[in-house]
């Protein structure tokens, strides 16, 4: 080759700030050259097939559509070679010299915007193709283009000049030659090569061989029609995907049009390892645009209640910066998310009226992230509430049943959802706060987990029914169709009017400012005595919560709750009548009443204090004077 054949050509003097940009700047790791690298292969392969489609092509027609790469840990030089539509000299010059050209004033001020606008080089040499210069102290370029007009090579060590010459004996394609920065010659290493091919490039649609070894072998079948795609396929691809070896319990697999161009596959694995105790799971959906992968574990579509999915999202709609690293258009984001999430919950409502069993499964394992979502998701509540399943009084034990149930069932001028908590079933029905409800037959649903009460409490309403904690003070709950006179003899006549009255403001001078006032209840049965709260926004269960996550001060955690006695219980009436003839003994008893309904609200009592009142108490039973202590 004559000097005169050798085209040496100079970058324009702010091509070296470019560079500077997308090698610094827009990459955050040196592994995406070999990403850009091969989507530029994958795109001249594409654009050949195309071609070929459209006229019958006879140079180098033999040849296999694929990639390889070589590496030679000697040499410390890394090879990519493709066999798709090539270029032509003015085609090379005009792809690698884009940062070159009269514009590139105008594209160095897009770059240094953070590429806020698309500029359409992903995929294209251009700044993918840059990227190599992270890890290259010299590339060369050698090429011939499907046409079978002789080749050429391009070579430049990312400085101030690049070189055109020509190429002969070249096949149809592009080869790309890298020598390696003394920093980066880990590159030149098959395994290392492998592990990026697999991370980012699994589901290029062309074979992909790492020293003659094809790496890339799972399919992307999220874009295929769900009619070709078997079960073992599906199972196959999640244990991939989600690095799983069971199967999974639930998938999706959709695609859409509008608002967004969207092919998603997702699973619900069968295990919640979070529960588990294994930590706090990372998300596992990764987002592709034309199966290369841009956000691994991505912690942008989806909302973070969801982060126990795994599979993939590929969107081609979605604009990115030209390092593909991050999302451009927040807004579009956003929508994605949105139609990802509206998806997926109409999915799961479709789950539990096909198959009811095996939403209840789901519920039991994933449950605490829908309700999450409740507290965290205000966009998705109302549609996220209908997913949520509770115990009822009209259930079986263990059985859960929806809201929209319990909406369905509902006495006749029943307004209000109502919902009580406990740590189990049986402390909840053995309880004073449900002995009205069994007496009227109003349903109320059993809340069994320290955060239901925020969930409910976040719904706030459903069906246009308002949610109500049973522990409320200003609770009222419908007439009972009932005898009253039947219900008076059963549990007795009241105490009376003045007495209760005197007594209710005898006991408050007890207890102190412990309590906001004792009254008579309207509500109790059976028990004598129970705690309500004032505020209506904060139930016992709750303030238990925040008391032991050590945010009672900070929600105001000192607020007064009322005490509501049973004028008709034996012991009311029997402790009206102590408190004449043992005022002090009926101070104890007054004591002990308020510790026990502290204790069925799920509340601290000082267990020491409890404990020597007992003793007192006891002993007075056994018929014996209680000692001073």
């Amino acid at each position: 080759m004559t000097e005169a054949q050798v085209e040496t050509k100079q970058f324009q003097a702010e091509t070296r700030k470019v560079l500077d940009i997308v090698i610094n700047s827009l990459y955050t790791e040196r592994d995406i050259f070999v990403r850009e690298l091969v989507s530029n292969s994958a795109d001249a392969l594409e654009k050949f097939r195309h071609q070929s489609l459209i006229e019958k092509i006879e140079f180098d027609a033999h040849v296999p559509l694929e990639i390889t790469i070589d590496c030679d840990d000697k040499t410390h030089t890394l090879t990519f070679t493709d066999t798709g539509i090539g270029m032509t000299k003015e085609e090379l010059e005009t792809n690698l010299g884009t940062i070159a050209h009269s514009g590139s004033q105008h594209f160095f001020e897009q770059l240094a915007e953070a590429a806020k606008k698309d500029v359409n080089l992903i995929g294209q040499f251009g700044v993918g193709f840059y990227s190599v210069f992270m890890a290259a102290k010299k590339v060369r370029v050698q090429t011939r283009s499907w046409s079978g007009e002789e080749g050429f090579e391009w070579a430049s060590d990312g400085g101030g000049t690049y070189t055109i010459s020509p190429c002969p004996g070249l096949h149809r394609g592009t080869k790309i030659i890298i020598e390696l920065k003394d920093d980066a010659q880990t590159y030149s290493s098959k395994f290392t090569i492998e592990r990026i091919v697999q991370q980012y490039s699994t589901f290029v649609p062309f074979p992909v061989k790492v020293e003659g070894k094809t790496v890339n072998t799972v399919q992307a079948i999220w874009t295929r029609s769900k009619n070709e795609i078997t079960e073992e396929q599906y199972t196959e691809f999640y244990k991939f995907i989600g690095n799983a070896g069971d199967e999974p319990m639930f998938r999706l697999h959709f695609s859409a049009d509008a608002p967004l161009a969207i092919n998603a596959l997702v699973y619900v694995p069968k295990e919640n390892f979070e529960v588990l105790g294994m930590g706090r799971m990372q998300p596992g959906v990764n987002l592709y645009c034309h199966k290369v992968l841009i956000d691994q574990h991505s912690e942008n579509i989806l909302p973070e209640w969801l982060r126990f999915l795994k599979g993939v999202v590929d969107s081609e709609d979605l604009p990115l910066n030209i390092s593909r690293q991050s999302l451009q258009d927040n807004a579009l984001v956003v929508k994605l998310r949105k139609v990802l999430t509206k998806r997926f919950i109409k999915f799961l409502g479709e789950e539990a009226e096909r198959e009811p069993e095996k939403y209840l499964e789901f519920w039991k394992a994933y449950g605490i992230f829908i309700k999450e979502g409740v507290t965290s998701d205000y966009e998705h509540r109302n549609e996220l509430g209908k997913l949520l399943r509770f115990e009822s009084s009209s259930s079986e034990p263990g059985q859960m049943i929806s809201l929209e149930e319990y909406v369905g069932r509902m006495r006749e001028g029943q307004d209000k959802i109502y919902y009580i908590n406990g740590p189990n079933r049986v402390a909840v029905e053995y309880g004073p706060y449900v002995e009205m409800f069994k007496k009227r037959g109003v349903e109320i649903f059993y809340t069994l987990e320290p955060i239901d009460d925020f969930v409910l409490n976040h719904l706030g309403e459903y069906s246009g029914k308002k949610l109500v904690s049973a522990d409320r003070a200003d609770l009222h709950l419908p007439e009972s169709t009932e005898n009253k006179t039947e219900e008076t003899k059963e549990v007795g006549e009241p105490l009376e009017a003045g007495a209760l009255e005197q007594l209710c403001q005898w006991m408050k001078e007890i207890l102190g400012e412990r309590i906001a006032e004792v009254k008579a209840s309207s509500r109790l049965v059976d028990s004598p005595a129970m705690i309500v709260n004032v505020d209506g926004y904060m139930t016992s269960s709750m303030e238990r919560l925040l008391k032991a996550s050590g945010q009672n001060e900070a929600f105001g955690m000192g607020m007064k709750k009322d005490m509501e006695i049973n004028a008709a219980s034996p012991l009311i009436k029997k402790l009206a009548a102590l408190r004449a003839s043992d005022v002090t003994f009926a101070g104890d008893v007054v004591e002990q009443l308020y510790d026990n309904a502290m204790i069925q609200a799920g509340l601290l009592v000082d267990p020491m204090t409890m404990v020597k009142r007992n003793y007192r108490i006891l002993e007075r039973a056994a018929g014996e004077p209680a000692a001073a202590l």
